[in-house]
């Protein structure tokens, strides 16, 4: 991608405003690791420091810092004397990761239907309206987030502290394939059927309806990311014949 393009791409695709000092460290990992989800950085991509520091109107020392951040969450990958580069999944590891997820997002779900206060599934039931509202508009990182969130208070809501730091540091690396498993319009509305039924689970307390719900969702994500990937290198075998 040349520079204009990503210029281009930044500009359209996350409309963030400059970093401000204030939590300066917290703020620049967080906006990088957007740029990753989004597709703003491309799997495989090779950082330009100066590039993304002028984006983001910071010093190289808190860039490098951050990267150091995300390099830990094996969303970056850095190389001596070569830089960074945003981590690209194989196939098995993807597979593996997803089927993972799957298991940790279905315990989740039993969990949660026996602990969760009315409190907790009013705000889920927010979320999901939110996001019902940003899939009329197109709006794929507005329903994104609250499509996120959603999973995140049902994980929450399981109450059980190791099943939360392994469900965050698994689902940290497939944030970016979540996301685009929403590419094709069938598989994004496919996503919503299943998020209008974890709710319909999550309300009647039935934990083994939702745990399956939620670890085909995460398998059928899978397969839509496996399938993109699939196209996508068709597409770039067509062009370089």
């Amino acid at each position: 991608m040349q520079n204009s393009d990503f210029d281009a791409q930044f500009a359209g695709a996350t409309r963030m405003p400059k970093v401000e000092r204030q939590r300066l460290h917290d703020t620049v990992v967080e906006h990088i690791r957007r740029f990753i989800v989004e597709g703003v950085l491309e799997p495989g991509k090779k950082l330009n420091e100066r590039e993304l520091c002028e984006t983001l109107g910071i010093s190289r020392t808190p860039l490098r810092e951050a990267l150091k951040v995300l390099a830990a969450e094996g969303l970056i990958d850095i190389e001596p004397n070569r830089g960074a580069s945003v981590s690209k999944m194989s196939e098995a590891e993807l597979r593996e990761t997803f089927e993972l997820m799957s298991g940790l997002e279905a315990f989740s779900g039993e969990l949660a239907c026996e602990r969760i206060t009315a409190a907790e599934l009013a705000e889920i039931k927010a979320l999901h309206y939110a996001m019902l509202a940003c899939r009329a508009q197109n709006d794929l990182p507005g329903y994104y987030s609250r499509n996120q969130a959603i999973h995140e208070k049902i994980n929450e809501a399981a109450r059980n502290t190791a099943l939360r730091q392994t469900y965050i540091a698994v689902n940290r690396r497939l944030q970016a394939l979540r996301f685009r498993s929403n590419y094709q319009i069938p598989k994004w509305d496919r996503a919503i059927h299943d998020h209008d039924e974890m709710l319909k689970a999550l309300e009647a307390r039935d934990g083994k309806r939702l745990a399956a719900i939620l670890r085909q969702h995460l398998l059928d994500k899978r397969d839509a990311v496996l399938q993109l990937q699939s196209s996508e290198n068709a597409a770039g075998s067509s062009l370089q014949a």
